[in-house]
């Protein structure tokens, strides 16, 4: 199998991975999105989305990924649906073997994005969207005026109960130690906006009926079970990168993310980082759309150096 060339390779079709491709394609640069299922990442999952701009009435989060998909390629980015099975990100050109052949490109745009950690518990999976939810910025006003838990204890967590408590009915925060992880700051604001805190207490079932009606509780210390009645269930226990591919040819931080600033520049030269893979505060469909405007920016950059002969740039 022949191996494709591109100006620039973008691994993964989410939002930072489109506009990427978009804005590089725009430029008047050959452009291969590479993604193993569908466009759209995370985003595609979502029933409805409310926060992202331009859509006064909301999106389905699978038809967002759809047009923006049609976008880039209008402007001549292909799309490639495969799955990556290994990197060489230092070469030059960089190589991307894949379940489609390998491909070569001159700069390469990461954009594989990080999956909400599961509690793991039977029937979770098919809850999700009907009861249980893993972004409360994303999915809490479908909640408005009812009542809802929030699983973990580390600053998500407690942020994401502090603003559903000014959405919803009762909040209460669902933690299996007998401390917070979070900073100490959010603690007296969780007391003021009346969230209450059940401690030493893990999640053992969820209670259905066509959607979540409550959680079976397990007393870590005691064994005590009880049930808990409520709409919904906003699991904030971490995030885990999709970051696997890239282990030991780009820096990353503690937990797995790749390292990359505002620029999106990574580690190595000719490769950035967009989206939910990177290290950063904020992770939304708008900041991962933002991430690759500025991707494609500092890769154009890139591009122009090579064509002088300056790649270390």
């Amino acid at each position: 199998m022949s191996t494709a060339h591109y100006d620039v390779a973008v691994i993964g079709g989410g939002p930072g991975g489109y506009t990427a491709a978009l804005y590089c394609a725009r430029s008047g640069r050959s452009v291969v999105v590479l993604e193993k299922l569908s466009a759209g990442g995370q985003m595609a999952t979502t029933d409805q989305v409310d926060n992202y701009p331009g859509f006064d009435e909301g999106i389905n989060g699978f038809e967002l990924a759809e047009r923006m998909e049609r976008q880039a390629q209008r402007f001549g980015a292909a799309t490639v649906y495969a799955e990556v099975t290994g990197v060489e990100l230092s070469a030059c050109p960089k190589r991307i073997e894949s379940s489609e052949g390998e491909f070569t490109a001159d700069a390469v745009i990461l954009a594989t994005g990080a999956s909400p950690r599961e509690l793991g518990l039977p029937g979770e999976g098919a809850l999700r969207g009907r009861g249980v939810a893993y972004c409360a910025t994303c999915d809490g006003m479908f909640f408005k005026g009812k009542t809802v838990a929030v699983a973990g204890g580390g600053n998500t967590a407690v942020e994401d109960a502090l603003y559903l408590s000014r959405l919803c009915k009762k909040v209460w925060l669902i933690h299996r130690r007998d401390r917070l992880r979070a900073s100490a700051v959010y603690h007296r604001a969780l007391e003021e906006q009346g969230v209450e805190i059940i401690w030493n207490t893990r999640i053992t079932a969820l209670r259905r009926e066509k959607r979540l009606t409550g959680l079976e509780l397990e007393d870590v210390n005691t064994g005590a079970r009880r049930e808990l009645e409520c709409d919904g269930l906003f699991v904030a226990v971490g995030r885990v990168p999709d970051t696997a591919l890239f282990a030991g040819q780009v820096d990353m931080d503690g937990a797995g993310y790749v390292a990359a600033d505002e620029s999106t520049r990574t580690s190595v030269p000719g490769v950035f980082a967009v989206g939910d893979v990177r290290t950063k505060a904020v992770r939304q469909i708008v900041t991962a759309a933002a991430d690759g405007a500025v991707a494609a920016h500092y890769a154009e950059e890139y591009l122009l150096s090579l064509a002088e002969g300056e790649g270390s740039a």
